[in-house]
């Protein structure tokens, strides 16, 4: 797998403390963390979170669509899981998946950061 940026590490965890989003651990961010499900960033705090990554780290994101990946607009059925159950068990963790699948993950960052263009 992989190593993802500390710098987007950093920016992520900074990001979800500042919203107070979720509670992230630094740890256990990779490349296949998404943005929707393991981070609980849906709908207009995703545009936020977009926003705020191209600034910080000057990407261009005028190629950006959503088309690509679908509007992460989260899941009653995720939310109710998670409610009930937490979010860190393993098995939880993969039922949210067959209920949701994400749309935007960590991997997309990344690779903006190398080209320089959010695609």
């Amino acid at each position: 797998m992989e190593q993802i940026n500390p710098r987007l590490k950093q920016f992520i965890t900074t990001y979800c403390k500042r919203y107070k989003v979720n509670a992230v651990d630094c740890e256990r961010i990779d490349t296949n963390t998404s943005i929707d499900l393991d981070l609980d960033i849906v709908d207009i705090e995703t545009e936020l979170f977009l926003a705020e990554f191209a600034e910080h780290f000057k990407i261009d994101k005028s190629k950006f669509s959503w088309y690509k990946y679908g509007y992460p607009k989260g899941s009653a059925r995720v939310r109710f899981i998670r409610y009930l159950f937490g979010y860190q068990r393993p098995w939880v963790k993969k039922l949210s998946a067959r209920c949701y699948k994400p749309k935007l993950k960590v991997a997309v960052l990344q690779e903006a950061l190398q080209t320089g263009k959010l695609l």
